[in-house]
């Protein structure tokens, strides 16, 4: 039975290893003590290394000792003094960062030093990309509270949101959300390993920080209103119920939306005039669109107005037709065909789109005269900070978030495009940062249609304009590569498909080490931080979102940190 580790106690010794190909470090006790994923700390002299245990392998110093079992020959004690001896465990682990600590500071090189750092002379330490190794039979350890906070940042900083704790001892890990607004992320897992917690968590750390608005597309009405948890049946809290109206807005899809059986903060409905040609080209895939849809929509365009096409080809009749006076049916005036005639379309293939296109002609939320600019509002109401939660009722279809969540998002990055000119033109003060939430990121991001899409833009771009995405799917291979490319921080459960667990580790360094790392998590409250947010990879359960979580945020108190235990942790009783 393995004893439980103490406070800076060395796990083993540096025996071998190289950048490229990880460390090796023999290990003093049983595997037990150490789990894949462990954040570990090696001491080497006047440096600092900090790595991610990747791997476990049981080594011999002669293959014989292995495969035989000495307790078969030799009493039990000597046996157990012989495996010691000629058996045991190699941790391979993946270096990350390092960091100068300096001389002992007992020592007399401490203070010249130090007073080369006081003068200016030499830059104050500070974690950077590991360039080097610690030299043969470096300590390492797994890391105490101190190093996590060196590393991760102390819970009690503003700009600090703790996300989880290390596995082995429950440190608590902190993702800097500044940092993380400044770039696109990303939130990955199979269906049901939590990914819908997990982002309410997140989300909710967002708008406790209150650095950014967010705009949540909520496609299956999950992150505003009080929910009921599928596996436990207990109630789950809302963000809009967790803040309140005041700092969160439930919008809902249509004049008469209600999200649970209960109205939201106001509705959203679209004009007639609100819809683009190139909206209607989003939806190619969806709508079975034929490749003549681009010119007839030009032509629409051309001859009726870009404001005006939607409604007056919605008027036309198909098919209709009356009687000259020499008993010849014609096209008649009000027909799509007399329409394409007049303007050089191809009748048929001004028929085919006017089929195809009452799937949005009858659609309840586009209407000809909306109440009010529902669209502006909404923008305006980010402007100043408020966070919006866009539920889409009964309207789930794929035909419907594709419509208006690029309609909204287009619209969106016109005005922070406008707002950052003028901002960097000295006419306008700062845009406030965005973060738009995007559920079933693969059906907009995906191959064919990011080309066409706002969002693939805001990935690629709209980070120097103040716009990012947070990005949820359980199919990351299907987004295409270029927008995984440009995701800065992914923050990712349990995957089974080889593919998406590629997909999530494409771009990063070491990522054939952490490959095995993410299918071996599990199901449920276990993730792994990578890029951007976070200085290295790590493994760590993720927070409970719970009532003492909404606790912690009325209290603004940062879950997990207690003081008086770090402080002991980190200089002893």
């Amino acid at each position: 039975m393995s004893e439980p580790l103490h406070q800076n106690e060395s796990i083993g010794i540096v025996t071998s290893g190289g950048l490229k190909e990880n460390l090796h470090v023999r290990l003093n006790g049983t595997p037990q003590q150490v789990q894949e994923g462990s954040f570990i700390v090696i001491d080497s002299q006047d440096w600092k290394f900090y790595g991610i245990a990747t791997d476990l392998q049981l080594q011999s110093i002669d293959p014989r000792y292995a495969l035989e079992p000495s307790r078969a020959r030799l009493p039990e004690e000597l046996a157990g003094l012989l495996d010691r001896q000629t058996l045991y465990t190699n941790l391979v682990v993946l270096p990350a960062l390092m960091l100068e600590r300096g001389p002992e500071p007992d020592s007399a090189d401490y203070s010249a030093w130090r007073r080369a750092i006081d003068s200016g002379d030499k830059e104050e330490p500070r974690p950077m990309p590991v360039k080097s190794i610690p030299a043969h039979h470096a300590d390492a350890f797994l890391a105490g509270a101190g190093d996590v906070a060196e590393i991760f940042g102390k819970p009690e900083d503003e700009s600090n949101f703790v996300i989880g704790y290390t596995r082995e001892q429950d440190h608590p890990v902190c993702v800097n959300l500044d940092k993380l607004i400044q770039r696109s992320s990303g939130i990955f897992g199979a269906t049901g390993s939590g990914k819908s917690f997990l982002t309410r968590m997140l989300l909710a750390g967002l708008i406790d920080h209150n650095r950014a608005s967010v705009l949540v597309y909520d496609m299956h009405n999950e992150y505003g209103l009080d929910d009921t948890a599928s596996d436990t049946g207990e109630n789950v809290r809302g963000l809009r119920s967790g803040f309140g109206a005041s700092k969160v807005q439930v919008v809902g899809l249509g004049g008469s939306a209600t999200i649970r059986g209960s109205a939201p903060d106001f509705n959203l409905v679209l004009g007639y005039s609100d819809i683009l040609p190139e909206d209607v080209e989003l939806l190619t895939r969806e709508l079975n669109l034929k490749e003549t849809t681009a010119t007839v929509l030009d032509a629409l365009v051309q001859s009726l107005g870009k404001d005006k096409w939607f409604k007056a080809f919605k008027a036309m009749k198909r098919g209709a037709t009356e009687t000259t006076d020499g008993d010849k049916k014609v096209p008649a005036p009000d027909s799509v065909a007399f329409w394409a005639n007049q303007n050089g379309v191809n009748v048929m293939a001004a028929e085919g789109l006017h089929d195809k296109l009452r799937r949005l002609f009858n659609k309840p939320y586009i209407v000809e005269n909306p109440p009010a600019d529902s669209i502006q509002a909404l923008v305006e109401a980010l402007k100043k900070g408020k966070h919006i939660v866009l539920s889409f009722g009964d309207y789930e279809s794929d035909l419907d978030y594709l419509l208006v969540s690029n309609l909204l998002t287009r619209r969106i990055r016109a005005e922070w495009e406008q707002m950052t000119n003028e901002f960097r033109g000295k006419n306008g003060s700062e845009p406030r940062p965005l973060v738009i939430v995007v559920e079933e990121a693969h059906k907009l991001l995906n191959r064919e249609m990011a080309a066409q899409t706002t969002f693939s833009t805001i990935a690629r771009e709209m980070r120097k304009y103040y716009v990012t995405l947070l990005v949820i799917d359980q199919r990351p291979s299907q987004i295409y590569d270029e927008v995984m490319s440009q995701l800065g921080t992914r923050v990712c459960g349990w995957l089974g498909d080889e593919d998406d667990i590629h997909a999530v580790l494409s771009g990063l360094a070491g990522r054939e080490a952490l490959r095995g790392m993410l299918s071996r998590l599990q199901a449920k409250e276990e993730v792994l931080l990578l890029g951007w947010g976070v200085p290295m990879p790590i493994l760590v359960h993720s927070r409970r979102y719970d009532e003492l979580f909404w606790q912690d945020i009325k209290t603004s108190k940062k879950a997990g940190f207690d003081q008086a235990k770090v402080i002991k942790n980190l200089y002893g009783d």
